[in-house]
């Protein structure tokens, strides 16, 4: 009912173009709406995937075990929140054996291009990241560097360890340690994050940094898959803004068709600004 409200919202800002470029743009919103997004995550056995996916996101995503298992397929997990559906892929660590790591690097370049993006995890207390590091430059590359977002898991491992309810000052100093190395290895696109699902550590700010990184059509459907406490006003705005960005980039799209007549050309982009307005205002009919 909401997405009727907020579909007949858009058409109102619409009304002054020809009814078939209107309901083509209205189509192409309502495919927006319903987007599927799918969201990587990596990391060596034990790096606590299960245990942050379930952290992050509304609802059980995979169960959280101890068994050691590295698929050499990715596993998928299809989950709902509401009627809108989101593909998390359980990717394969690296560097825990040499003769999958070939196999694993043909799997990656098969999986990236679908990805919107990579959670790439690295336990707080792993040092041993020559393979990574090698892994990252050469399979990730330059063209899919910007779709990972490296975190630091199981933060609350860090020396000096104490076991209790907050990190420790020299926690939080060789964890900012731990920071600064990744980048010098990794040189990645977005910050590195650090979080502890134990202590619920750093999942609010790695919450809204994975907005930020997610391509623009993907933001809105994410967060309304993130936990209650994870949907902060800074996600909701970023998601907001791109819903609305993303419906305006639809009219340029129909606006430079070829077979756009000059004058209707022109009311379409007489009339984006206020369609973009429209859009963020209703994005909660959608979101």
């Amino acid at each position: 009912m909401r997405n009727r409200e907020g579909l007949h919202s858009l058409q109102n800002s619409l009304s002054g173009l020809p009814q078939w470029v209107s309901e083509r743009i209205l189509h192409q919103v309502s495919q927006l709406t319903s987007y599927e997004p799918m969201i990587g995550i990596m990391g060596k056995t034990g790096a606590g995937k299960s245990s942050l996916c379930n952290a992050l996101f509304a609802g059980e995503v995979s169960p959280v075990s101890d068994v050691a298992a590295c698929t050499r397929e990715p596993l998928r997990f299809r989950f709902q929140v509401g009627g809108r559906f989101m593909t998390l892929v359980d990717l394969p660590g690296v560097g825990e054996s040499g003769a999958r790591d070939t196999e694993y690097a043909a799997l990656y370049r098969e999986q990236l291009p679908r990805l919107d993006l990579v959670l790439w995890l690295i336990k707080a207390d792993d040092r041993a990241l020559s393979v990574d590091e090698h892994f990252y430059h050469k399979v990730i590359g330059e063209a899919y560097r910007h779709k990972v977002l490296f975190v630091i898991s199981q933060s609350d491992k860090v020396e000096p360890t104490c076991g209790g309810e907050n990190l420790s000052t020299e926690q939080i100093q060789n964890i900012s340690r731990k920071i600064c190395q990744l980048h010098e290895l990794f040189q990645p696109v977005n910050p590195v994050c650090a979080v502890s699902v134990r202590l619920h550590w750093g999942l609010r700010v790695m919450a809204e940094r994975m907005i930020r990184c997610l391509p623009r059509e993907a933001s809105s459907p994410v967060a309304v898959q993130l936990s209650a406490p994870l949907r902060t006003d800074t996600v909701n705005k970023k998601a907001r803004d791109d819903f609305g960005e993303t419906v305006g980039s639809v009219l340029d799209t129909v606006s430079s068709m070829p077979l756009i007549p000059a004058p209707v050309r022109t009311v379409i982009q007489s009339v984006r600004d206020i369609v973009v307005s429209v859009a963020r205002a209703v994005w909660s009919f959608f979101f």
